[in-house]
């Protein structure tokens, strides 16, 4: 008698479904995964670009340079240095302090700007928007060299301050001061705060402020009530965009800044360079990352409780 032989679907289909092939066919409908998938090449470089660089300045936080030799044993003196010696602290909140100047001074003269684009211009908005953008045609250096001539001693301001008989002589308090970095770089970075505000009041639906007006909101009401809550997303963005990168700045306080200009940033990148000390600069890099870190985390927790007051 021949034994009749299963076909090899039928074989399949009677084999048990364990969790493994569940497991296996969950990921394939994860729409999640399918996305990650997709991106899988994007993310592998964004991890050799910017987070294999963060591990390496961590690793070597824990060294410490012997002249031309790094010493790999593993050591918290490079940390205990910064907080012994009141220079580094000091540099580094007068950094933050300068940076958070930055940050208040552009985002609170972009709004404006932001919100005429959004809700009164109505033709060629696109022509305004690349406006915005024209001084970022020219190099970043070329900005902080107009700065400094127009501020300088025999710069733009004092001449013609001379000229209509203002001020009998040149005003030294407008460069090499914390005065010029905050005011350079206030204006390097106008177009970072501008945009994402525009786009985030540009998504506001329209018909709320008029539901609004039509409840009996005055003109300041409605803004606080509705605008400004519904264009948070901006302001937070804007607010990070300009805050993080300026508090490391070095060129623009090297350029305008002066002495009493000089901010940690100038001292890390010295580190890293004629003063050859890689572990010290390291260290300084990560206290500084975790320094700001926690001030954008203070942030964003006040602006969560903000809205929820005015909500």
């Amino acid at each position: 008698m021949t034994d009749h032989v299963a076909p090899a679907a039928d074989v399949i289909a009677h084999i048990p479904r364990g969790p493994i092939a569940r497991f296996r066919r969950a990921l394939m409908r994860s729409e999640a995964l399918s996305g990650y998938t997709m991106l899988s090449p994007t993310l592998l470089l964004l991890i050799l670009v910017m987070a294999l660089p963060i591990v390496l300045l961590v690793v070597f936080s824990f060294w410490t340079q012997n002249y031309t030799d790094i010493d790999k044993t593993f050591t918290l003196a490079n940390h205990i240095k910064f907080f012994e010696r009141s220079a580094y602290p000091y540099l580094l909140g007068k950094s933050v302090l300068i940076s958070s100047s930055v940050t208040l001074i552009t985002v609170l003269l972009a709004y404006p700007m932001a919100y005429f684009i959004a809700f009164r211009v109505t033709k060629h908005k696109l022509i305004w928007l690349i406006l915005i953008t024209v001084p970022f045609w020219t190099s970043y250096l070329l900005r902080v060299f107009a700065w400094k001539i127009i501020l300088g001693y025999n710069g733009v301001i004092n001449s013609g301050l001379i000229e209509i008989g203002l001020i009998a002589e040149p005003l030294a308090f407008l460069l090499y001061n914390p005065f010029a970095v905050v005011l350079t770089l206030a204006h390097a970075w106008a177009a970072f705060a501008i945009l994402p505000i525009y786009v985030s009041l540009e998504k506001i639906d329209r018909s709320l402020l008029e539901a609004a007006t039509d409840l009996g909101d005055g003109r300041l009401k409605r803004f606080i009530r509705i605008t400004l809550p519904l264009s948070m997303p901006g302001l937070i963005a804007a607010s990070m965009l300009v805050f993080i990168p300026t508090v490391g700045d070095y060129v623009t306080p090297n350029l305008v800044g002066g002495t009493s200009g000089t901010m940690i940033g100038n001292v890390i990148q010295s580190l890293f360079g004629r003063g050859n000390n890689w572990p010290f600069g390291a260290a300084l890099s990560i206290i500084t990352m975790i320094t700001i870190t926690a001030m954008i985390c203070l942030f964003l927790w006040g602006t969560r409780s903000f809205r929820r007051r005015v909500a």
